[in-house]
């Protein structure tokens, strides 16, 4: 398909932004996954160390005919806080920041231009910390963070943390 692209975008927990982007009309697929560490193929309960240097990110392939790059970025914006450095919630550590990891250049200056348009905006109260690096040392995430609210809407983290998050997004007509 000449329309798809990638995104790779980290905002908290993986299980998070996958389920936001899940639901992004032109998003084809979502990946957990892990970025911009030193680390080759970590696993999971490296990563939560947070000495790898990763960051849990969602890897989202989408049909840019449907949904452009400044739309997937104007859904991450709103889906999470860009202004807390290493954190999300309770979820606490640089594997929980906020990060743009950009394919190309042309995703770079989009991101860069993005970051800037949103922290002139009243979005956010405080200065955006969001990164802007480019794509280094990925790698996937185990199977069974795929589709990990789809699988387990019960699980504590899916009910009092990602399906309000989803809540919120829908009922602004961010997300389906």
């Amino acid at each position: 398909m000449a329309n798809k692209e990638m995104a790779t975008l980290g905002g908290g927990c993986f299980w998070c932004v996958e389920a936001v982007f899940e639901r992004a009309e032109g998003v084809l697929s979502v990946k957990p996954g892990y970025a911009g560490g030193k680390t080759l193929n970590p696993t999971y309960k490296e990563i939560c160390s947070g000495k790898t240097g990763h960051a849990e990110v969602a890897q989202i392939t989408y049909d840019s005919k449907v949904i452009s790059f400044e739309k997937i970025l104007e859904i991450f914006w709103k889906s999470h806080n860009p202004t807390t450095l290493n954190r999300q919630g309770n979820d606490i550590g640089t594997q929980y920041r906020s990060v743009i990891f950009y394919h190309n250049k042309t995703q770079k200056e989009i991101a860069e231009i993005s970051k800037r348009r949103v922290n002139l905006s009243e979005l956010w109260e405080n200065p955006i910390v969001t990164e802007i690096t480019k794509l280094n040392n990925y790698s996937d995430a185990e199977d069974y963070h795929n589709d990990y609210y789809k699988n387990n809407p019960n699980q504590p983290y899916c009910v009092f943390v990602i399906k309000p998050k989803l809540e919120k997004l829908i009922k602004e007509n961010i997300i389906n």
